[in-house]
């Protein structure tokens, strides 16, 4: 796997803790949105996550909450932007914006193009993510263990001190310790059991469409696309 480069090192912001995910593929943005949130979850933080599918919806909410945005991860093809096109007229827009390339593409060349052009950092996407969530931890959004969160406001504050859920280690198919909410864990268990989501969504007395949600994000979690690959690989 290509190792992430940094164009310089990487600038702290302690009171942006926003995210700001633009990539056009829902699954890929539920299935951060998900891993960040468990992260942050075991520090007792919450790190709020804004998501677009296009460039413009990007733009228009950066220049709405940038006060409050510490990270924007941009994928390089949307529908309204494909390549560094997209990168370019973003950080013309907003010239100090902490953008970071979101890319399933291993290119070298395009990593320096994309460095070159003011992005933080080049970020490939791989089955687990793993490069997106270490690239956040190294920001400090995620805290260090049994660290006091601290909200943007008191009023915030209860929130984000709650007890974080209890998580479950599993293992993975490619045999790596994974962490899953308890929520999710139970889906996982309904999956393996051979429950469809309407079922499911009965037992959990959920919809079926956050069941779905749920299931999309184990897929990608596990690196699997379908049920039938995560139940046979779970065997």
């Amino acid at each position: 796997m290509m190792p992430v480069l940094a164009a310089e090192p990487t600038k702290e912001i302690p009171q942006a803790t926003t995210l700001l995910v633009v990539d056009d593929h829902d699954l890929l943005r539920l299935g951060l949105l998900t891993l960040v949130q468990a992260h942050a979850h075991a520090s007792g933080r919450h790190i709020p996550v804004l998501e677009s599918r296009t460039l413009q919806e990007a733009l228009d909410l950066y220049r709405e909450h940038r006060e409050r945005i510490g990270l924007v991860l941009l994928d390089l093809h949307l529908p309204d932007a494909h390549g560094l096109s997209g990168l370019t007229h973003f950080l013309k827009a907003f010239p100090e914006a902490p953008v970071v390339v979101l890319s399933g593409v291993n290119d070298p060349g395009l990593m320096r193009h994309a460095l070159a052009r003011g992005a933080r950092a080049y970020l490939t996407k791989s089955g687990d993510l793993k490069d997106v969530i270490g690239y956040i931890r190294t920001l400090g959004l995620f805290g260090a263990p049994g660290e006091a969160p601290t909200g943007d406001s008191p009023a915030e504050t209860p929130r984000q001190a709650a007890t974080p859920p209890e998580l479950r280690t599993v293992r993975g198919l490619d045999g790596r310790q994974l962490q899953l909410t308890e929520r999710q864990a139970q889906v996982l268990d309904w999956v393996l059991a051979g429950q469809s989501n309407r079922d499911i969504a009965a037992h959990a007395h959920l919809s079926e469409g956050t069941v779905k949600n749920h299931v999309s994000a184990l897929l990608l979690l596990f690196g699997v696309r379908s049920r039938a690959q995560l139940i046979s690989g779970m065997k």
